[in-house]
């Protein structure tokens, strides 16, 4: 999961240094002449079930609040559940991971637009440059598949989450140094967007930390937020996929 950049001197003989793990700043990204350097790309898969099944158990009304406050809530349900179909998703960030993901929701009946530093994607091509703020404002899910190693810290701010529509819901599989996180708790307890799912934090915490005063529980108890513990590519096929790719790929 980890390789300092000196143990190159004493490994004589590499050849490949690989790792399961996507996160680029886990490995160096470059490595002496003759070495080759592989990330796991196979996660997209994996990762775009997860965020099919919380868009869709969002959709449907799974995790409404209304769930919690009625005995019986069908006339509260049925005035908030919606389809899946039919909306529209803003994905930052279109490499491997964000491009499986925009396949399954579009498979789903979902509009994609797909961003990444070279331009925008829809529909399976590449479209003129256009400004992210003109795709937010009709956006039902903001999906975010961001690296940590390209300048990503706080992307989602206070700013750009006031482009989006109150409807909105952010789902963070990327790095959680690109939210802002007070900024979002701010918008969730004031219902300035609906909701957030977020698999990953800008600190992970221990059990220790989770218990302790200090812990910043804004966002943790923050309404309509939905946290989990970095399992979005939680899998029992985790290792055969990875070791698939790396031979579908003629490294091994």
């Amino acid at each position: 999961w980890s390789f300092r950049r000196e143990w190159f001197d004493v490994a004589k003989r590499l050849e490949l240094l690989a790792t399961p793990a996507a996160g680029r700043e886990l490995l160096p990204e470059t490595g002496p002449e003759g070495v080759k350097i592989h990330f796991g790309g196979f996660h997209g898969p994996i990762m775009a079930e997860s965020v099919a099944a919380f868009a869709l158990g969002w959709a449907r009304g799974f995790f409404r609040p209304e769930l919690r406050s009625s005995a019986w809530p069908r006339s509260e349900l049925s005035e908030v559940v919606g389809e899946l179909a039919g909306t529209r998703a803003v994905i930052l960030g279109y490499g491997r991971v964000g491009r499986a993901i925009g396949d399954k929701l579009a498979a789903l009946g979902v509009e994609v637009s797909g961003f990444t530093r070279h331009g925008l994607f829809a529909g399976g091509r590449r479209l003129p440059a256009r400004r992210l703020t003109d795709f937010l404002a009709n956006a039902d899910w903001l999906v975010m598949a961001l690296p940590s190693t390209t300048g990503t810290d706080n992307f989602l701010s206070a700013k750009l989450i006031a482009k989006l529509p109150r409807r909105a819901v952010v789902i963070n599989v990327g790095r959680g140094n690109s939210v802002d996180e007070r900024a979002l708790a701010a918008a969730l307890r004031s219902g300035r967007i609906a909701g957030a799912y977020l698999d990953v934090r800008k600190h992970e915490p221990t059990a220790a930390e989770l218990e302790s005063p200090g812990y910043m529980r804004e966002l943790a108890d923050a309404p309509n937020c939905f946290v989990m513990p970095h399992a979005s590519a939680f899998s029992p096929r985790y290792l055969e996929r990875c070791f698939r790719e790396l031979k579908d790929e003629g490294l091994v």
